[in-house]
């Protein structure tokens, strides 16, 4: 373990805060932050906002340079490691080697396998001084979609559902408008836009002729941070019945939509992702949105779909909004799931977080095996 002074935690954590700035932006690349510090001095800061575009250490080269000051000699706290290969900009390892930056502290190692390792050893090719592990696990926190796609070839699956005090999802004729307040119902679209996709059905969105966007009318204060115009999640639904036709509402907003179907019965209805009948479509269907590069995905979808992923153990956290209201034993029920008939076979959920919001409340559970 690489010794790191005070004042390495401070310009770390000043990186870190950096790169959540780029949370609901930077997808499919990671939120990624950099410090440039000489003499004990801030000389330049950056950010990764959006693919294609700069990146962090790019950012914040740019940023010394253009205060008049010089890099050679700098020390570089950036919270993940640096690429080293050419994608839709150049590798930041060469960039910063030929700025003959001194010192290189990275948060974290980057376990996309065209880095992984790489951007250190090229560093210290060129004789920069590299170390890592700094508050690497706050680092980890950053981008849990984006690093789990690179370890298990899938997004990182994220299943929200409203219940009732009684465990309900919605009346006996599917009714469900609304069971949380409006600061709940605000809270979910700060969640979708943070998120890279949606996940729904066709039977959703025609029941509730639903349209799965970001409404940044809904979104509060968190709509300062946001550009003017957000980024949409890509909505991919479910569709193996074929039900939708293209005329929907979502098909007429801006953002992509993805259909998944059954290869053997698919129709063209705008973009598909075509899943073979078998029994692990789900697990398909994961790795096939992992290849268009999709990190993190947000479920809003009914008991069979839900209960489907968590019976698969494909949830990686589960999110609950809970109403002070109850609606019966006749009212729809919150999964689907095969029964138990033994206690000691039920998965159990860790709860990380708990709030009130409103007069709702708010529980976030993982697996009791969290991968991150």
């Amino acid at each position: 373990m690489d010794d790191f002074s005070a004042l390495d935690y401070f310009y770390m954590a000043r990186a870190l805060k950096l790169a959540a700035k780029g949370r609901f932006t930077t997808a499919p690349n990671p939120n990624v932050g950099c410090v440039l510090v000489k003499d004990n001095q801030i000389i330049g800061e950056g950010y990764h906002y959006q693919a294609g575009q700069g990146h962090a250490e790019v950012n914040a080269m740019a940023d010394a340079r253009a205060n008049g000051f010089a890099l050679e000699g700098a020390t570089c706290y950036v919270t993940l490691e640096p690429c080293c290969h050419y994608g839709r900009t150049p590798p930041c390892a060469k960039a910063l080697s030929e700025a003959k930056v001194a010192r290189v502290v990275m948060a974290m190692r980057d376990p996309n396998p065209k880095v992984a390792g790489g951007g250190k050893l090229m560093l210290e090719q060129a004789g920069v001084n590299v170390q890592s592990g700094l508050l690497e696990a706050q680092a980890e926190q950053l981008n849990p979609g984006f690093l789990l796609r690179m370890r298990l070839n899938r997004p990182r699956v994220r299943l929200k559902t409203a219940i009732s005090l009684d465990g309900r999802t919605a009346l006996a004729n599917g009714q469900s408008q609304w069971i949380t307040g409006a600061l709940a119902r605000s809270d979910v679209q700060r969640e979708r836009a943070v998120s890279h996709a949606i996940l729904s059905t066709a039977q959703t969105v025609l029941a509730d002729n639903a349209s799965l966007n970001v409404r940044v009318n809904e979104l509060g204060s968190l709509a300062e941070l946001l550009p003017v115009q957000p980024r949409q999640p890509i909505r991919v639904i479910i569709d193996r019945r074929q039900l939708l036709t293209g005329d929907e509402p979502l098909f007429q907003l801006p953002g992509r939509v993805i259909r998944v179907v059954d290869r053997a019965v698919a129709q063209e209805v705008g973009e598909t992702l075509l899943v073979e009948p078998a029994e692990n479509w789900l697990e398909q269907m994961l790795f096939a949105l992992a290849k268009l590069e999709i990190n993190d995905l947000w479920v809003e979808a009914g008991a069979t779909v839900c209960g489907a992923l968590l019976s698969a153990e494909l949830v990686d956290e589960l999110i609950i909004y809970q109403a002070g209201v109850t609606l019966g034993d006749s009212a729809r029920a919150m999964l689907q799931i095969a029964e138990l008939t033994e206690l000691s076979k039920a998965k159990r959920w860790k709860l990380t977080t708990m709030r009130q919001i409103g007069q709702d409340l708010k529980f976030v559970y993982q697996p009791q095996e969290a991968i991150l």
